[in-house]
């Protein structure tokens, strides 16, 4: 009965160290504020230019068909221009979501890639938004900034 006891602590505190020794390799949990890197990343601030230039462009357009639409002096005219106006700011409006889509994309798969880097560099386990971490962690926002500030993306 004591070999049983004495094998029983020896794997107890063999389990104890094996897991000990696990978490000491393991780098932790990284995360990161997105809406941060963002904003302080060059090319998303540029893209976000371009598309509020283009919401502008759509806005300005719509306002000189409304001093057109009042210039017209028959009801069939104002239709046909209505209908005419219609489809032609649906393509506008269709190129916009388009070109935001596109640049939306951009930026993430700048980030995504830069944050990847930072993560094999730092040699973290795993890298989550911000908004999830209650405790812990380490902000790697900063770092993910200055990556993406290299030009390498």
């Amino acid at each position: 009965m004591k070999k049983f006891k004495l094998t029983a602590a020896l794997m107890t505190a063999g389990l104890f160290l094996a897991i000990g020794s696990q978490n000491a390799n393991a780098a932790g949990l990284g995360y990161i504020d997105y809406q941060k890197v963002q904003e302080g990343f060059p090319f998303a601030q540029q893209a976000v230019k371009e598309i509020d230039a283009k919401a502008l462009e759509m806005q300005q357009y719509m306002v000189d068909k409304e001093k057109q639409y009042k210039s017209l002096d028959t009801p069939l005219k104002k239709q046909n221009f209505e209908e005419q106006t219609a489809r032609e700011f649906k393509l506008k409006q269709d190129a916009y979501m388009k070109l935001k889509a596109q640049k939306e994309e951009q930026v993430y798969n700048k980030i995504q890639a830069a944050t990847k880097q930072v993560l094999v560099e730092q040699k973290l386990d795993a890298v989550v938004d911000y908004r999830v971490i209650f405790v812990g962690g380490v902000d790697i926002s900063d770092l993910v900034i200055q990556k993406l500030k290299s030009g390498q993306f």
